[in-house]
């Protein structure tokens, strides 16, 4: 199953083709500013039973050099069989629309970025015949933009610095800023830089910050995420709720049978969370001799 990171990572360049052009400053490559860009279908199926299709294909206009395709894979891991994959997408692209194609890859982490850089040739050492050399966009290279005005003067980057760098720590400042920088962009516009951010950072730790920055910074925004934020509120206040209740059955029954509670006794049941444990106080409850002995066992 394809991931939510899986498909920000390939997907911010269909909503901003443009990006590349900014990123490959990153990367070390340099292209002719394009002058126009346009997604194109990216079903690279032949008549074949293979099937084979390419994350994000873009093809860019250029005043200099004329037209190039560019293939954006999105890669969360290792895969031997990857390389193979690339080289017939270039090879096919240059073969279908007799252009110079490009695959920039996209990762999330140091390993897998260093992995796929790597030159692979599809002939024997001295026949290299084919090689295939990606540019590859990951932590390593991505900026860290932890201004809010850096953010604001590019926000799609700012989200994908976010995405790119979402399991290294310094992601939380990354995220603190792209938030403040979202809070006077028009809502269209913060939509889409919201949920691929969101997509980007799958289920690690920097998702709950980003959901609760989404929360209090964001509180105009009405999506998926605000209403999960909601929601959760919702069940842990309910929670909380049932937890206090749980606590006050306890302490209910144990004065209605005229045992004394002292202030130890009651602190500590009102301060327990545990919905089983209040349960298992309060049936002990029912016939124990003391207050003190509800938490006898434990």
């Amino acid at each position: 199953m394809v991931s939510p990171p899986h498909e920000a990572m390939h997907r911010i360049f269909q909503h901003d083709p443009g990006l590349f052009s900014r990123v490959a400053h990153f990367l070390g490559v340099d292209i002719p500013r394009p002058i126009g860009a346009t997604a194109l279908p990216t079903d690279l199926t032949e008549a074949s039973p293979v099937e084979r299709r390419v994350d994000t294909l873009l093809r860019f206009e250029t005043a200099e050099q004329g037209p190039f395709l560019l293939a954006v894979e999105a890669q969360g891991k290792k895969d031997p069989n990857k390389p193979a994959s690339w080289a017939y997408y270039v090879s096919y692209l240059w073969t279908k629309y007799r252009l110079p194609a490009a695959l920039l890859v996209v990762c999330q982490d140091h390993a897998t970025a260093k992995w796929a850089q790597r030159a692979v040739t599809s002939g024997p050492p001295e026949l290299p015949t084919l090689t295939l050399r990606p540019v590859v966009a990951g932590p390593h290279n991505m900026p860290v933009i932890t201004e809010p005005d850096e953010a604001r003067a590019d926000l799609v980057l700012a989200s994908l610095a976010a995405i790119t760098h979402a399991a290294e720590p310094v992601v939380n400042a990354i995220l603190k800023a792209l938030s403040t920088a979202l809070r006077d962009t028009p809502e269209d516009i913060a939509a889409p830089i919201v949920e691929f951010t969101a997509h980007g950072l799958g289920n690690r730790p920097a998702r709950h910050l980003w959901r609760n920055l989404v929360a209090v910074d964001l509180s105009f925004y009405k999506s998926y995420i605000s209403e999960e934020i909601r929601d959760e509120g919702r069940e842990q206040g309910r929670e909380q709720g049932r937890v206090q209740q749980g606590a006050q059955d306890v302490l209910l029954v144990l004065e209605q049978r005229g045992l004394s509670v002292s202030d130890d006794v009651r602190a500590r049941i009102t301060a327990c969370d545990d919905p089983e444990l209040l349960r298992h106080w309060l049936a002990r409850a029912v016939t124990t001799p003391t207050a003190e002995s509800v938490f006898e066992d434990e």
